[in-house]
């Protein structure tokens, strides 16, 4: 079983290239080592995946905008073949309203692109918590 998540936190909902990413997981010793990432602190080649995370934030519209965002490693059984798995990254959103301010989470139900299928997204997830 798989207890780890990236935790993005958008300081400034709507700006997407300020964000404090937390990774959680535990480690061989079962300690869940505090790290915190800014957006200049991630290396260059997992930079890519973080635009895939974006660009589906980026679906979310104008009325609601992003600030917090859970990403999770999720497995599901391919359509075509049902002995076969795909490793996948879905997110869940916390969003803030533009105008009202309310608050209102959004998942892969809501939007299917929050489940990302991209071998780098799977890649990213796995380098900040340690698979």
């Amino acid at each position: 079983m798989n207890n780890s998540e990236i935790q993005i936190q958008f300081p400034q909902p709507g700006q997407w290239d300020e964000f404090i990413l937390t990774p959680i997981y535990q480690d061989a010793g079962g300690y869940r080592p505090p790290a915190r990432y800014t957006q200049d602190e991630i290396p260059a080649d997992q930079e890519t995946a973080m635009q895939a995370v974006v660009a589906a934030l980026v679906g979310l519209g104008e009325d609601w905008q992003a600030v917090k965002v859970w990403a999770r490693l999720k497995e599901f059984f391919v359509a075509d073949n049902p002995m076969r798995t795909l490793e996948t990254v879905e997110l869940t959103v916390e969003a803030v309203h533009a105008e009202t301010k309310g608050r209102r989470m959004f998942t892969a139900r809501d939007y299917p692109e929050f489940t990302v299928t991209s071998p780098a997204a799977v890649d990213f997830f796995k380098y900040f918590t340690k698979q």
